[in-house]
């Protein structure tokens, strides 16, 4: 229709025109006009459409540009918000176990109370199962009498249809079959009613009797009994002898398990499950309250914690060369002991730490000595040690603060590459510093003051006490002196070791009144690698004065001096 109003309209303009050579011009007809116009006119809306759409396009441009701005002007989370999200997260997933039990594994089944009842349970099943084939058995058997009195009585008025009813398959089931041959039976008896009535229906009462189910075969009878579950009371769970969720301390724990899983809350619910229940396994709240053995003695010259470092971190030192003692590590009976010991100790050194808050000081700064270890040949006891280092890892998480291994021979560092590849966290990996003979010394005193370090490994000792200890350098082929004051008459002691001996030293004492004499305290003397490697002295001062030590250094390399002193009044004045 379209098409056709089309082509008039189009006629009609083309008739208006021929009209227009011959006569006067006529008028256009409204209709005509208008209907090319209307298309004109539904054009002209779809391009205001188009510009519409295109200027609200442009619109939206500004309003993308502003939510980039804003977008701009949001502020990242701090650190210290993600830590303490972090830690509330965990904390709910720690209560939510502790009300689940779930920090206690369930109790392994007992396996003969099992098996006695799975007896009972299969002897009465049995009992039932013949039951119910017996009562199958015996309708079918009354059936089968029944065809046979029905046979004698008319066999010549069954059916064809009856007959293929009878020939049914076996694959029916035994419920199609006895009401198959039930309707047989009383077919046949109702025949045979003519001659023998009486019969007939006494067959018929026998058929309905045994066909129908006895009682034993009806539905067993369920018994329902509903067991009231006690309410369960949330689990208390301690770790470090400080209890989950009670207080701050908890918070201080909970924040090294985070941080040794980089903040992944369900790793770290994880690794604290696997470390309560290693720590059941192995009775850490017993062993720490066990008396040491007779090993205690040698095991204590392998590890043992001495001082603080220049941040208040108490210093648990290792040994490896002590490992060298063949008594002690002859089998693998006494490893496990030292195992055990070494636990205990690392146990005993983290309950006296101050979990109060985060900023306390609830870690260590671990430095082993690996002057005269065992070489590599000792596979067994590297892979010891090795297990040792995991176990620390996974159940003391974030308890090194630092990690200083001083004395490292050239052998160590294939051994490192491997060593380290048991440590997944770079955190880990980022604390350890290794240390040459030549540099351990100074690698020590970095991070520890010389008077908190042992003698043995570089440091001073407190046998005497006194101000904290004072370090120098003496230049090669130079002479450093040192001056100890004296203002009244006093005991003066000092204490003082140089760092790769080799020197020549030599003490006096210079009073200052005039005209008094000095006085030798001790001669000059050369000090080798052998010779003690702190020297201590004293003097009694009977006067105001100073002690003058003298240290010539005559080799090419500089040398390090660590001294300190104190002055006691005189009992004998």
């Amino acid at each position: 229709m379209a098409q056709e109003e089309a082509q008039k309209s189009a006629d009609v303009v083309a008739v208006a025109t021929t009209d227009k050579e011959v006569t006067v011009p006529a008028p256009v007809p409204e209709k005509e006009v208008t209907a090319p116009v209307a298309s004109e006119e539904k054009a002209v809306p779809e391009k205001e459409e188009k510009e519409t759409s295109e200027a609200e396009a442009e619109k939206s441009v500004p309003v993308k540009e502003e939510e980039t701005v804003v977008a701009e002007k949001v502020i990242a989370p701090s650190p210290e918000e993600l830590e303490k999200k972090a830690l509330e997260e965990f904390k709910e997933l720690v209560r939510e176990a502790l009300n689940k039990r779930e920090f206690t594994p369930p109790a392994p089944p007992v396996k003969e109370e099992k098996t006695e009842e799975k007896k009972a349970a299969e002897e009465t099943k049995g009992e039932e199962k013949t039951e119910e084939k017996k009562e199958e058995e015996k309708p079918e058997e009354a059936v089968k009498v029944e065809e046979k009195s029905s046979d004698d009585v008319a066999p010549e008025e069954t059916k064809p249809e009856e007959k293929s009813e009878a020939a049914a398959p076996a694959e029916t089931k035994s419920e199609e079959k006895e009401v198959v041959q039930a309707t047989v039976t009383t077919t046949e008896k109702a025949s045979g009613a003519e001659e023998d009535g009486t019969k007939t229906v006494e067959a018929i009462e026998e058929s309905i009797v045994s066909v129908t189910p006895p009682e034993s075969s009806a539905a067993p009878v369920v018994v329902e009994t509903t067991v009231v579950a006690e309410p369960i009371e949330p689990e208390e769970v301690s770790i470090y002898g400080v209890p989950l969720l009670q207080d701050e301390r908890s918070d201080t724990i909970l924040l090294k398990f985070l941080r040794a899983r980089d903040f992944k809350v369900k790793e770290a619910l994880t690794m604290l499950k696997n470390t309560v229940q290693w720590r059941k396994e192995n009775k850490i709240d017993e062993l720490v309250e066990a008396e040491a053995g007779e090993e205690a003695s040698e095991f204590e010259k392998m590890v043992f914690a001495h001082g603080v470092d220049k941040e208040g971190h108490v210093v648990i030192y290792s040994s490896y060369g002590e490992f060298q003692n063949k008594e002690i590590f002859s089998d693998k009976e006494k490893l496990n002991k030292f195992l055990n010991w070494r636990i205990q100790l690392q146990e005993k050194c983290v309950r006296a730490l101050d979990f109060s808050s985060p900023d306390a000081k609830s870690s260590f700064v671990f430095v082993s000595d690996f002057r005269n270890a065992p070489g590599l040949g000792k596979r067994a006891l590297w892979q010891f040690i090795r297990r040792a280092v995991k176990q620390f890892e996974d159940n003391y998480p974030e308890f090194a603060t630092r990690e200083l291994f001083i004395n490292v021979p050239w052998w160590y560092i294939p051994y490192y590459k491997t060593f380290g590849s048991i440590i997944t966290s770079p955190r880990t990996r980022s604390k350890m510093v290794l240390a040459g003979p030549s540099k351990s010394a100074d690698t020590i005193f970095k991070y520890i003051a010389p008077e908190q370090v042992p003698v043995k490994y570089g440091g001073l000792s407190n046998e005497i006490g006194g101000d904290s200890v004072t370090e120098a350098i003496v230049k090669p082929a130079a002479k450093y002196t040192i001056e100890l004051p004296a203002s009244e008459a006093c005991t003066l002691s000092w204490e003082l070791r140089v760092l790769g001996a080799d020197v020549t030293y030599g003490a006096q004492f210079e009073p200052t009144t005039e005209g008094s004499y000095d006085v030798i305290v001790f001669k000059n003397r050369k000090i080798g690698l052998t010779d003690e490697p702190v020297i201590t002295g004293s003097f009694k001062v009977g006067e105001p004065g100073k002690i003058v030590i003298t240290i010539d250094n005559q080799t090419s390399k500089k040398k390090k001096v660590l001294y300190r002193f104190k002055t006691q009044p005189r009992s004998d004045l």
